[in-house]
């Protein structure tokens, strides 16, 4: 496994594109709730069902891409790769600690992610508290 973690620069390219996909999943979870309502959610206790749902459904894509294969759509152009720090796949535990403390890093105006230009590894956050790695693969030849 390289020594070198992707830089912070790619990580965030990576962010910005697995915008697009997820920003489809919550309007696709925004029409059940509004079609289930019969009227736009605007808050109160349906509003915060539809937002844990909504963190939920993130948390799905997430997960099951870094599960199977590795990536998420916006990692792809970027050849980035979750890892376990063995290499391997990731557990679910594993998987669920890097999303949550990955979100609660972007709560911090990206502090977990900043973290990774002091870091001695230049791992962020997540990646220590969940013991897994974020990898840059080679280009295909």
């Amino acid at each position: 496994m390289p020594s070198s973690s992707p830089l912070l620069g790619w990580r965030l390219l990576a962010l910005v594109y697995d915008f697009f996909p997820v920003l489809g999943l919550w309007l696709l979870v925004a029409a059940i709730f509004v079609a289930a309502h019969h009227d736009a959610i605007t808050g109160g206790l349906l509003g915060t069902l539809e937002f844990i749902v909504l963190w939920l459904v993130t948390a799905a894509y997430s997960m099951a891409s870094w599960r199977f294969g590795g990536q998420t759509l916006g990692m792809r152009p970027w050849r980035l790769q979750v890892v376990g720090v063995d290499g391997a796949v990731p557990s679910w535990r594993a998987l669920l600690v890097r999303y949550a403390v990955g979100n609660l890093s972007l709560l911090l105006a990206g502090l977990g992610f900043w973290w990774a230009w002091w870091d001695r590894d230049g791992l962020t956050w997540h990646d220590r508290a969940s013991g897994t790695r974020m990898r840059r693969l080679p280009k295909a030849e």
